[in-house]
């Protein structure tokens, strides 16, 4: 499904907003993300570190559990705004790969005014999904 412009616009808006309610006392790295599902709805999240790092929260991951808790698992576009602007991490690649690969992914460089477009199979060609498992 194509996704409108407009939505596009919005949901860049959403994560860019998102970034700065980002908890990052130890890399600084804020990372705000806005997943839009089919139904027109924009759920936020961002990164929420811990002293112990392997406890760290992606921005991408607490989007996507804003999303599910709501209850929805359909989605279309997932925004990450960041300086710089990067690629969802493998975790998170693999995280978002179960609701669905043609997941388009933005990725926003809010210091720089650049943004970057992949479809999820782009970043995760060889990925691991339902159809890997055996059906019951």
């Amino acid at each position: 499904m194509i996704v409108h412009e407009d939505r596009i616009e919005a949901l860049v808006q959403a994560a860019v907003e998102a970034r700065l309610r980002a908890y990052a006392p130890y890399s600084r790295f804020q990372v705000g993300a806005a997943i839009l599902d089919c139904q027109g709805q924009i759920f936020t999240g961002c990164n929420v570190e811990n002293a112990s790092y392997s406890l760290c929260l992606c921005a991408e991951r607490t989007a996507g559990g804003h999303a599910v808790a709501s209850g929805s698992k359909n989605w279309l576009a997932i925004a990450i705004a960041t300086a710089g602007g990067v690629a969802p991490c493998g975790a998170c690649r693999q995280f978002l790969v179960e609701f669905g690969s043609d997941l388009e992914v933005i990725s926003v460089a809010i210091d720089q005014a650049k943004r970057r477009r992949w479809k999820l199979k782009e970043l995760l060609p060889d990925r691991f999904d339902q159809q890997n498992l055996p059906l019951s």
